[in-house]
């Protein structure tokens, strides 16, 4: 092992908020890693952590992150594997099969329909189309031409052929691309891989470091157990190994915390699930004896297990993430600050990317690092602003528009998040943003009666027009109707959200006055009459198109009726909390009532006191 890297960070210090819940990147990496180690004997309350994976299944046959969000295929992935790896049922495949297939672009699969592909959905979307639902991707042909365009002129892939054009290469997207060639092959033995091998097996080699470990990318300052399992597992998929295949299993177990299990980082100090599960999945593709360390991590995952099933990172008391720290910081009361939760917040920043993560040990995430500005972090820290604003610039996508993290297709939300968290660096100018091209994307994002046509474009392989018909031609034709995504359901949100986006950019790009009106008619079109806003429609009124109601009305220069905002809060507030709905009341958990605080408190204050939170 070499000596600690000064880079890598510890944990966060300081206060973190925890509400000890499961989290399903966590409880796939928990369970998953069992299996390899065949111990899926000890996953912690089975039943309980099969109801937790199979109770994020929607309606349409795909998964979500959690109850009440839209499908998702990175989701839905997790969850049917890890329902697979404890050997239970998925239910209602047909239904799964047919919602993968809303998401086909025509040339490979996107992380929800209407998003542009990227090599993370493609690569969840075809092995869940394989060994999932044994079915062929639509169109296997154009899927191995789209893989076949990730490759960068250095040899490594990327996460779309767009960015492989801007040279964009990092090992996730290598083992990502490689695993969905081989799912889409059926692994034959026969099949050639649609790259020039030599040299992407030469740019994956050129990605260990002295140390052993393997770095995401040339940029990339510290190797970590995250970059060496993807980079390792894409070798192996291919029939190669690394260039000191000694060295990188040493450096593995050289990351071997007190208990035996691991650490991402040299220099870091928690043995956390998703340490465990690279380097379980490193030590495997190397072909190396697992039993070592199957006592070690079996026994630390299990201390890792949520009451009633599911895990989370790492013991779940101590298990915090940004938006709950942020939300507490951001509710708290005036006279009582928590500086400690802001501390804890500053410490969420990867050595290898500028941005805050949901969890320590996950990648950067724009919402998040939204969050964590907004709650005051790094507000006296310049090094650490500036490492931001360099993340924000390389995670913007070649359409214009922003995803949750580096290589995920564009959204509006995502967006949103982007341009506020450069206005909270000081302004989108001067941060190397292309601010045409994020107007390009808001633009795109438009619901016209007819603008499914502009993304319909590869006939009978797309089942996009299937999914757009079902919208309401009433609501396609309303004015300043937007998507999430492009072709995607209008609703209030992401309406409101493309306004603020056009404001802050400026006269420039927008005018401020036709901004202002369409916040005003969109207000004006979902308005409940008994209080709130509705997402959709103007019938029943939710947290948090209420919110991004009250915070665009406030950037559009626009009256607040307070006694129309009180009737909403009375309804979903009380001692227990607040909750996203009057139709589900009781506390929504801490990001319900941060947004519920903060409404409240701006019944009492001028225009300008609500942060943009965006969530969804």
């Amino acid at each position: 092992m070499t000596t600690t890297a000064t880079t890598a960070p510890r944990a966060p210090q300081g206060t973190g908020v925890s509400g000890g819940e499961p989290d399903l990147w966590c409880t796939y990496a928990a369970v998953r890693t069992l299996a390899w180690l065949e111990r899926t004997d000890s996953v912690t309350d089975a039943d309980g952590t099969a109801a937790y994976l199979t109770g994020r299944r929607n309606a349409d046959g795909g998964y979500a992150w959690s109850r009440g969000m839209l499908s998702d295929a990175w989701a839905t992935f997790y969850c049917t594997q890890g329902l697979r790896d404890l050997g239970r049922p998925v239910p209602g495949l047909d239904a799964t099969s047919r919602w993968l297939d809303s998401t086909w672009s025509g040339d490979a699969y996107a992380m929800l329909p209407g998003q542009a592909p990227d090599v993370w959905a493609t690569h969840f979307s075809t092995r869940s189309a394989a060994e999932l639902c044994g079915g062929r991707v639509p169109d296997p042909d154009r899927l191995l031409d789209w893989l076949s365009r990730l490759q960068c002129a250095e040899g490594g892939l990327s996460w779309s052929p767009e960015d492989a054009r801007r040279g964009k290469a990092d090992v996730r997207a290598c083992y990502y691309g490689v695993m969905a060639w081989r799912a889409a092959t059926g692994q034959a033995l026969d099949a050639t891989p649609p790259w020039d091998v030599p040299a992407l097996t030469d740019w994956l080699r050129a990605r260990q470091a002295t140390s052993g470990g393997f770095h995401f990318a040339p940029a990339a300052q510290v190797p970590c157990l995250w970059a060496t399992y993807r980079a390792v597992g894409a070798l192996e998929a291919l029939g190669e190994t690394p260039r000191d295949p000694d060295a990188c299993r040493d450096w593995v177990m050289g990351l071997r915390g007190p208990t035996g299990a691991f650490v991402r980082w040299e220099g870091y100090d928690v043995e956390d699930v998703w340490a465990s599960f690279c380097a379980v999945g490193t030590l495997k593709a190397l072909g190396a004896s697992l039993a070592p360390v199957a006592d070690a991590v079996t026994a630390r995952i299990s201390e890792l297990g949520c009451a009633g099933g599911g895990y989370t990172y790492r013991e779940p008391p101590a298990a915090a993430d940004a938006l709950s720290t942020a939300a507490a910081v951001l509710s708290a009361d005036p006279g009582s600050p928590r500086p400690e939760g802001v501390r804890w917040l500053e410490g969420c920043q990867l050595p290898n990317e500028g941005g805050v993560m949901y969890m320590p040990g996950r990648g950067s995430e724009v919402r998040c690092t939204l969050w964590a500005l907004a709650a005051g972090a790094f507000a006296e820290e310049p090094t650490a602003r500036r490492r931001i604003a360099g993340w924000l610039a390389g995670l913007q996508n070649a359409d214009g528009g922003f995803g949750y993290w580096e290589g995920r297709g564009s959204d509006m939300v995502s967006t949103a998040a982007a341009v506020e968290t450069a206005a909270l660096l000081g302004g989108p100018d001067g941060l190397g943003l292309d601010l045409q091209g994020v107007r390009a994307f808001i633009d795109s994002c438009r619901v016209s009666p007819d603008s499914h046509g502009a993304h319909d474009s590869h006939d009978a392989h797309n089942s996009h027009g299937a999914r757009l018909s079902g919208v309401a031609d009433a609501s396609r034709g309303e004015p300043y109707a937007h998507g999430n995504v492009p072709g995607g359901e209008p609703g209030l949100r992401p309406a409101l959200q493309a306004q603020r986006v056009r404001m802050l950019l400026g006269p420039g790009y927008a005018e401020p006055a036709e901004a202002s009106e369409a916040v005003r008619a969109l207000l004006a079109r979902h308005r409940v009459r008994g209080g709130g806003y509705a997402g959709e429609g103007h019938r029943v009124p939710d947290l948090l198109s209420t919110y991004e109601a009250v915070l665009a009305a406030d950037r559009a220069g626009l009256g607040l009726d307070t006694a129309h905002l009180r009737a909403f809060t009375d309804r979903v507030r009380d001692a227990g909390g607040t909750a996203w709905s009057p139709l589900a009341p009781g506390s929504g958990g801490p990001l319900a009532d941060c947004l519920g605080t903060l409404l409240a408190r701006r019944l009492t204050a001028g225009p300008g006191v609500l942060p943009a939170l965006a969530l969804s």
